[in-house]
């Protein structure tokens, strides 16, 4: 994806196009709730659906953030009407298997398996599937299984990526999980709650 400069917006890996006027947009309207934008993606299947995928700061996403969301684009979609034809409008979260599009992410998800496209050769290549075995600040690092003749390990520029996501494993599943329950509990000692008023709503803790 090409790059479209949006202001306040740290992502490494953004739209073009109609989604990038899209993505201009709704981020202020995100930041200003306290949530970040993780990818716009306007799609032909079924009609015309505008995929928007975001998450709060500290990476979770409920069902409830996904409708607080909704609600609060629309307008801001409305008034500047970048998609001409009717169109249905979806909310979600990143998911478990979720797109890399910050180097905070890389960070975050060091240790896990991503497949990855690049938009110009390196190393010979433009898709690459391996371990994140090192994010570093020009470059991410990627642990492959190598052909004869190559290095393991190769060195990826965060402005060469084009596309990068998560590849589901149990592994993953676990530390994600266990990721969400941690912020979860880190938000609600922020709002006041107590472990028992979790405890009533039906939640339950996740071992890392």
């Amino acid at each position: 994806m090409a790059e479209s400069v949006t202001d306040g917006d740290d992502r490494i890996i953004r739209e073009s196009g109609i989604d990038a006027r899209i993505a201009m947009i709704v981020e202020p309207v995100l930041r200003g709730m306290g949530f970040r934008l993780v990818r716009v993606r306007l799609s032909g299947q079924n009609g015309l659906t505008l995929q928007i995928m975001a998450e709060r700061n500290d990476g979770t996403m409920t069902v409830e953030d996904c409708e607080e969301v909704s609600r609060a684009v629309s307008p801001a979609l409305d008034v500047d009407d970048p998609i001409e034809k009717a169109y249905h409008l979806e909310v979600s979260s990143p998911g478990i298997d979720r797109p890399l599009v910050r180097k905070s992410d890389f960070s975050t998800w060091a240790g896990h398996l991503v497949k990855m496209e690049t938009a110009t050769l390196v190393a010979e290549r433009k898709r690459f599937k391996g371990r994140i075995a090192e994010a570093g600040e020009d470059a991410v690092v990627i642990e492959r299984e190598a052909a004869y003749g190559e290095e393991p390990r190769v060195a990826v520029p965060y402005d060469a990526i084009a596309e990068a996501r998560l590849i589901l494993t149990d592994d993953l599943i676990r530390d994600a999980l266990s990721k969400d329950n941690r912020a979860r509990k880190e938000a609600k000692k922020h709002r006041g709650e107590t472990d028992e008023s979790a405890e009533a709503a039906g939640e339950t803790e996740i071992e890392s």
